[in-house]
């Protein structure tokens, strides 16, 4: 992978980890359309430039970042992130298998899509406007609920909106927290998958993601340029979706994963 398609990836990234359209999903075609090497390194690239896109959040949220006053909103980010530590490690192995399935996860794409198209009319009265509202129960159900994005294609940012708009959440409380949400989460993904996680197992050759990183001054500068770029996109893309989401609802994003899962299946079945 050289620097162009790196940043190409990073693009897409930045674009989708806060849509509820599955970046992972998108990650994965456009490497596939770069004619990339499914390797150990891209799998692992595509995982830790998440850490430049939580970053973003950090940023256009500073104030409730760094609001040393506010220890409840801490606490609540803390055991709504339990849930996907725990099922993340169980089951991590398993999640890992899907992700060179390209089929399998162009048709989530659709199945979400479909679910995108009913959300709206489903949580019709939300009692809970901002972050101050939620509780420690409806945190941790949040968190459980975001765990659906294990599957890849369903979408982590989809399912934890939804997921507390189920819990009487308003749409922008509800994507808010989802952002304040894939903080912890991302970081403790990155974190594993850098320092912890042993990649190529099944290959003979095992690293762990900062020895790749480290292997040549290439995946140094991939890796650092990559999480920039990721980084500078999210961060235009949070306050676009924000609006976007308050004025049109989640419809045209339902259209859109259907649209864009069924001509991937088409690509993919026939294609490759």
């Amino acid at each position: 992978m050289d620097l162009i398609k790196a940043i190409i990836i990073a693009i897409v990234e930045g674009l989708t980890e806060y849509l509820p359209i599955s970046s992972t999903a998108h990650m994965g075609f456009t490497a596939n359309l770069l004619g990339l090497q499914d390797d150990e390194f891209l799998k692992m690239f595509q995982v830790s430039i998440q850490f430049g896109a939580i970053l973003s959040v950090v940023v256009a949220y500073w104030k409730k970042f760094f609001d040393l006053n506010n220890i409840k909103f801490y606490y609540k980010l803390g055991f709504a992130v339990i849930p996907a530590l725990v099922l993340g490690y169980i089951f991590d192995d398993k999640i890992e298998a899907v992700l060179g399935n390209q089929i399998a996860i162009s048709s989530v794409l659709v199945l979400g899509g479909i679910v995108l198209l009913f959300a709206d009319r489903w949580f019709k009265n939300p009692r809970i406007d901002d972050e101050k509202g939620i509780t420690v129960r409806n945190a941790i159900t949040i968190g459980f609920w975001q765990c659906l994005a294990m599957m890849p294609g369903t979408s982590r940012s989809a399912a934890s909106i939804i997921g507390g708009m189920a819990q009487g959440l308003t749409r922008k409380a509800a994507a808010e927290f989802s952002f304040f949400l894939a903080v912890p989460t991302m970081l403790a993904v990155t974190v594993y998958s850098v320092f912890l996680k042993t990649w190529g197992k099944e290959t003979g050759n095992p690293q762990k993601g900062y020895e790749m990183i480290l292997s040549s001054q290439d995946h140094i500068t991939i890796f650092i340029v990559g999480n920039i770029v990721a980084f500078i996109v999210a961060l235009i893309a949070i306050k676009a979706f924000i609006g976007m989401l308050n004025k049109y609802g989640f419809k045209p994003w339902g259209w859109y994963r259907i649209f864009v899962g069924i001509a991937l299946l088409i690509y993919f079945y026939y294609f490759t």
